[in-house]
Formats: C-alpha cells, sequence, structure tokens
C-alpha cells in the first residue's frame, strides 16, 4: 500500500474511532431534562408546575433521593415524570403506608389506536399524544382510556394507590392550549390533607447536601467523575495521526485547474454592456424578436422565412388552441421599433418565456 493511502485510510479509522466514542460517551442530557418543571422547553412541566402555584396548591420540588422521604403528619404524594415504571420494595412499602405515587410514562405496549386522541375526563377533554395502552387494567381501575385499553390507570396497595400514564406528556408545556390536560393531572395529585412534591431528583437536580453527600460539591469531584478515558483515547489519536503523517495532509499535491475562458459568453456580457449604456433597447427587441419568432415557427412546423403578424397568430391558435394575446403582445411590441424601459424590455422578456413554456407543454 503506497504511502498516501496508507495515511488516508488511517486517518478515516481515527476519524471513526472519535464518531464512535463520542457517540457512547457524551451524556444524553435532553432525555436526562425531559418531564423536569425546570425545563421550559415543549417535553418540560415548568408551565404546569406555575399553573399549580397560580392555583395556591401548596407543591414543592423534592430534589433528594426517594429514601430520603422522610413521614410527616400528613400523607405524600409523590409526581414522578419519566420515573421507573415498576415499583421496587422501598416505593412498595412507602405507598402501602398511606402515600400516593404518580408515575407519568408508565411502560405499555403499541396498540392500533389513534396517535393523537381526545380522551373525556371529568376536567374536560384530554389530549393524548401516545399508541401506548395497559390492556391489563381493569374496567374499576381505568382513569383515562379507550377501547384499546387505559392511558392512565390506578393500583392501590393496602392505605395507598399508585396511578400511572403510558405517556410522560400528559400535561406538558406542549398542552398549555388545551388546559383540560393542567386540570386533569392536578386532580391526579392533589388529594385531601396531601403533601405534592415533584420529583427532580431523577432529573439530575439535588440539593446542596445532596452533591456534597455523592462528592459532587467541589471541582476536583467533577472531574473524578468525568469520563476522561474516552477523552484521552480521542487526543491520543489524533496525536498519533498527526505525528505519523508529519503534520502534512494526505496525498499528493493536485494542481488548481486553470478556468476556461468562454469567449462567446466573454463576447455577449461585453456586448450586453454597451447596449445597456447606449440605451439602445429597439435593437435588443428586434434582434431577439426575430430570433424568438424563428424559434417559434419552428416549433410550429412552419418554415425559416418570418411570418407576418396576424398569419402567425393564426397558427398559433391552430396548433395550440391557446389564447394568442401574449404572442400578439409581443409581435406589437417588436414592430414599433421604438426605445423602451428597462422594465417594459424584462416584461417582454417574461412573455416570451410563457410563450415558450406553452410550446413546449
Amino acid at each position: 500500500m503506497k504511502r498516501p493511502n496508507r495515511l488516508a485510510w488511517i486517518g478515516a479509522i481515527a476519524l471513526f474511532a472519535i464518531v464512535i466514542l463520542s457517540l457512547f460517551a457524551a451524556p444524553n442530557n435532553t432525555k436526562l431534562n425531559a418531564g423536569s418543571t425546570y425545563n421550559r422547553a415543549p417535553d418540560g412541566y415548568g408551565a404546569w408546575y406555575a399553573f399549580m402555584q397560580q392555583q395556591g396548591v401548596s407543591i414543592k420540588r423534592w430534589q433528594k433521593p426517594f429514601s430520603d422521604i422522610q413521614p410527616e403528619n400528613s400523607p405524600i404524594t409523590l409526581l414522578q415524570v419519566g420515573g421507573e415504571t415498576m415499583l421496587g420494595i422501598q416505593e412498595r412499602e412507602w405507598v402501602e403506608k398511606g402515600n400516593t405515587l404518580v408515575i407519568l410514562g408508565a411502560g405499555a405496549r403499541v396498540t392500533e389506536a389513534e396517535f393523537s386522541t381526545m380522551q373525556k375526563s371529568s376536567q374536560g377533554n384530554i389530549k393524548i399524544d401516545t399508541r401506548r395502552r395497559n390492556k391489563k387494567a381493569n374496567s374499576k381501575q381505568i382513569d383515562l382510556g379507550d377501547r384499546f385499553g387505559a392511558v392512565v390507570w390506578k393500583e392501590n396497595y393496602k392505605q395507598g394507590k399508585v396511578i400511572f400514564s403510558t405517556t410522560p406528556y400528559l400535561a406538558a408545556n406542549a398542552y398549555q392550549d388545551n388546559l383540560s390536560n393542567f386540570k386533569y393531572l392536578a386532580s391526579l395529585v392533589n388529594e385531601k390533607n396531601h403533601t405534592i412534591l415533584v420529583d427532580e431528583y431523577i432529573h439530575g437536580y439535588k440539593d446542596a447536601d445532596v452533591r456534597k453527600k455523592e462528592n459532587e460539591g467541589d471541582l476536583s469531584s467533577f472531574f473524578a467523575k468525568t469520563p476522561l478515558l474516552p477523552i484521552l483515547v480521542q487526543v491520543g489519536i489524533l496525536l498519533l495521526v498527526l505525528i505519523w503523517a508529519q503534520n502534512r495532509r494526505f496525498g499528493k499535491p493536485v494542481a488548481l485547474d486553470i478556468p476556461v475562458i468562454d469567449n462567446s459568453e466573454a463576447y455577449i456580457q461585453a456586448l450586453a454592456g454597451v447596449l445597456q449604456k447606449a440605451d439602445t433597447t429597439d435593437f435588443v427587441v428586434e434582434m431577439v424578436g426575430k430570433q424568438e419568432q424563428l424559434q417559434l415557427q419552428k416549433a410550429l412546423g412552419l418554415g425559416q422565412i418570418l411570418l407576418e403578424r396576424e398569419a402567425l397568430i393564426n397558427f398559433w391558435i391552430e396548433k395550440t388552441g391557446v389564447s394568442a394575446a401574449e404572442l400578439d403582445a409581443v409581435l406589437k411590441l417588436q414592430s414599433r421599433k421604438q426605445p423602451i424601459s428597462e422594465q417594459d424590455l424584462l416584461s417582454w422578456l417574461g412573455k416570451w418565456r410563457t410563450i415558450r413554456l406553452i410550446r413546449n407543454s
């Protein structure tokens, strides 16, 4: 293998390796932030959180692990958007004590339902954009659904309950124009004597004491958790390629192509400039008009001798069956042999273009 080809292959392999490492090593913050009340994007819940505050509902953001939820004098309703769809032992025991867990984005199979539907509820029509339905829920458990299955359903666990939704976007910012969605989610979480918490810990938001506890409070801790190995590998590959290629571009030098001058085009452009400065539009109309008429006669099967206007118009109507108004206009202007304005000249050329389109159709 020749040296230039070998270097090209090495460069391609290095680039491919960097792309693969970047895809696997780069963090996906978009997915993590989806459903957060801090998120103002369409998949966020910032608007719904503000709606709850405007309604005077006591609601708080929870930025600690689930295990840190301490029992209070009143039961708790915890809202998780995009959280775990299966209850663990810890979550189940917490619910059985009389608390409520609301999980938006629970796993369910895709059905034959329409992607976008309007579901009836006590809060009005709820817009649902998902084909996922839970077919295992019975009629007593279903709170929102259709003939394909449940969209929102409830499962009781002793004194508490869990509310599931197949869509994580039940009251996302994208549904601000459909206020029924906001009211419906509010009705699910707003229970008498319950403290309402929104889980932001699952979206990466943590209180200062939690960050300190999890060694995320300083810069050194940040670098300790940063995936430095992929970065070092990428830098190393680039350095090896540069050293191997001696910091030169791959392949042999390529000579620049000398542009070929089109004498005809240059002549036409020069002549057009002279005619424009001399304001001889009548000459342009006469020359261009003759050529356009000859091309038209050729297309109609006529000879190369310029016909009279009336004769040409009659042939036009006979051959095309189209009105000859445009053709009559250009021929009249052509026969005047008087200077015209630049705007009229452009209009005249545009009409000839229209005639060409008609004859070619």
